[in-house]
């Protein structure tokens, strides 16, 4: 790196070079104003070139339906045991009513994802329940895209049930679930994974679970959850194995891919007090947030186009700010949001069409509702 610039290394991105490990590292130390404005600056020129100028967003709702759960991530302040006062699971009537509503508020998509609840099962089959979930919204909703099930679920399925995790993934896909996200990512470093989620899938599973999901066919998205403990070279590490999985996707011809990159800064307010200790802070720090959204713009772009921030955990302003750093989408509705929320974020449960074009429009750039895979959607006559 010593014979590379800023100025090298943002001109050969702006020229198409990928980035190396190292210069993405070099980026992410950087500390003076001049070079942050530099790397902000060839983010959004990229963002110009890759994605064009247009904000999309998409009308979705969460649905999280249940928050019991076997394991007990450091961050996680949504999780409950079976019996605690807060613990809920969410029967299909509940469900059904909550995708009706969602529909009729104009949602093209429900994202669905809940606890590892071992008593999740239909005559003794883990993959029986979820699989009901599926046919719950999509027997009366068939045109919605169900956006379900992270890798950890995959995972936990195929464990439960003693089946393969393409198994489990292609049972998916038939039944009707349109995309996987990619949640669980956290940071794909297994020294961080062993302090912040010691009972979570290694690195090696979430990179064989995404990648059987792209030779199946099924697109998934991508996160990184920062700002605790990892350092820049655990950050870079993560973009480059999402950066290597996407070029094997795309290499390959697989018709499944990662459709979007999602940072997801890390929110200590109800975190254990040893890891609140550790990270020093309770809310994200925006500007470490924006330069890593930057960073990854240039990272990724050339394999991975579309970026969106998280207004739950910066606030809309934070994500509007993001906008001007890489980012060309502003993410969804969601309705309702309840993990994120209980560990403390500032950002609200629900994000209404009209707030995010406002924000939009204040950056004086176009919106555009899209869907789940970033396909043009028409406007119409929206409730929400």
């Amino acid at each position: 790196m010593k014979d590379k610039t800023i100025d090298a290394i943002l001109d050969g991105a702006l020229l198409g070079d990928d980035l190396s490990p190292g210069d993405g590292v070099f980026l992410l130390k950087q500390t003076e104003p001049e070079a942050i404005a530099a790397i902000r600056n060839t983010a959004d020129q990229l963002r110009y070139i890759q994605a064009g100028d247009i904000v999309t967003y998409v009308i979705n709702r969460n649905i999280n339906f249940t928050n019991i759960c076997e394991q007990h991530c450091s961050f996680c302040a949504f999780r409950r045991d079976d019996g605690d006062a807060a613990a809920y699971w969410l029967d299909w009537g509940q469900i059904l009513a909550k995708a009706r509503d969602a529909v009729e508020t104009g949602a093209t998509e429900i994202c669905m994802q809940g606890g590892l609840n071992p008593q999740a099962q239909i005559n003794g089959q883990s993959l029986a329940y979820y699989l009901k979930l599926v046919e719950t919204i999509k027997e009366e909703f068939p045109q919605v895209h169900l956006h379900a099930f992270s890798p950890q679920e995959v995972e936990f399925i195929a464990r439960i049930d003693g089946i393969e995790y393409a198994d489990v993934i292609g049972a998916f896909r038939d039944a009707g679930v349109g995309s996987m996200p990619g949640t669980a990512a956290e940071v794909l470093d297994d020294q961080v994974r062993r302090v912040l989620c010691p009972e979570k899938i290694d690195t090696a599973t979430w990179l064989e679970i995404v990648g059987t999901a792209h030779k199946l066919g099924l697109p998934t998205t991508s996160t990184i959850l920062s700002g605790h403990i990892e350092t820049p070279e655990q950050q870079i590490t993560h973009l480059e194995k999402l950066r290597s999985l996407q070029k094997t996707a795309i290499h390959q011809g697989y018709s499944g891919k990662i459709t979007e990159f999602i940072v997801l800064p890390f929110v200590g307010q109800e975190a254990p007090k040893f890891l609140r200790r550790r990270v020093g802070r309770d809310q994200p720090v925006l500007n470490d947030a924006l330069l890593l959204t930057a960073v990854a713009r240039i990272y990724l772009g050339n394999y991975i186009p579309n970026h969106q921030p998280s207004w739950v955990k910066l606030g809309l302003s934070g994500a509007t700010a993001a906008l001007q750093w890489g980012c060309n989408d502003i993410g969804g509705t969601l309705m309702e949001e309840h993990i994120t929320t209980m560990a403390g974020a500032l950002g609200g449960t629900c994000m209404t069409v009209e707030t995010l074009q406002n924000a939009i429009a204040s950056l004086g750039r176009p919106h555009q509702q899209r869907d789940t895979l970033y396909k043009k959607v028409m406007i119409h006559e929206c409730n929400f």
